[in-house]
């Protein structure tokens, strides 16, 4: 096992109604020291926009609590530690870097498939800063069935049943959580930048058409690639736009 990150708490529940709901709880509690809480079974588990996350036995449901400090911007950037983490933690599973790309937002894909997805979720801290719950869903032994999801979203995959074998949800986040400190560690003392070349250099569909939808509105262009503090740039026919918040949708190639 790699080492656990020191500082960090490591909750093992066996059930519970959301691991993001029991994390923003911490934050409103006052408690300041981070800390992973996974459960084998959530009750009300959620995804992106309110959406429901079914949550199959073996597969991986668990939230980071943390502080943060630098607003909004900054508590965003920890999306893309947790897929940069997600990201290695698999590797190190497989040995197979080259089964997996990053999907804007917050998904990671396996062989072009949806494997894991995650959702920030924040509150202002009672104490200042940024309480931050960083939700992590891991398709490890089964994937839910495409009909479930919404029309154009990326199929649903798992590790277990593509590729014959995947470790439990205790041996994935012995996994994950060096590797989320690692890369938080690099955003705190290096800013974003390194970050943002090491997410491109993992991320898929770049320079392909894609579709963003934003409520009450559809844009298509080509995924250029994304800015400064994260947001997607798109190269429409309209011109370049930026946005900081989207669901995307690739095209069938």
């Amino acid at each position: 096992m790699t080492r656990w990150p020191e500082g960090v708490g490591r909750e093992i529940l066996a059930e519970i109604d959301s691991t993001n709901a029991e994390a923003l709880r911490r934050g409103r509690a006052g408690r300041p020291d981070p800390a992973w809480i996974l459960s084998r079974n959530q009750t009300a588990g959620r995804g992106r926009r309110g959406r429901v996350w079914q949550q199959d036995p073996g597969n991986f449901a668990a939230s980071l609590f943390m502080l943060v400090e630098g607003g909004p911007t900054a508590a965003a950037q920890r999306s893309f530690v947790a897929a940069l983490a997600l990201f290695d933690a698999l590797v190190a599973v497989t040995g197979r870097p080259e089964l997996f790309a990053l999907k804007w937002p917050n998904d990671v894909l396996l062989t072009g498939g949806k494997l894991a997805g995650i959702l920030l979720e924040s509150e202002m801290a009672p104490r200042g800063g940024v309480a931050l719950a960083v939700g992590i869903g891991v398709n490890l032994r089964s994937a839910p069935e495409a009909r479930a999801l919404g029309p154009g979203a990326t199929r649903p995959v798992s590790l277990g049943e593509s590729l014959g074998g995947a470790p439990t949800p205790e041996e994935f986040l012995d996994l994950l959580a060096p590797a989320f400190a690692h890369w938080d560690a690099r955003l705190r003392g290096e800013g974003f930048a390194p970050l943002r070349a090491a997410w491109l250099a993992r991320a898929a569909r770049i320079g392909e058409p894609i579709v963003a939808r934003l409520p009450g509105r559809e844009l298509s262009g080509l995924f250029e690639t994304i800015d400064a503090d994260g947001a997607l740039v798109l190269a429409a026919a309209e011109g370049r736009i930026t946005l900081p918040a989207a669901d995307v949708f690739f095209l069938p190639v």
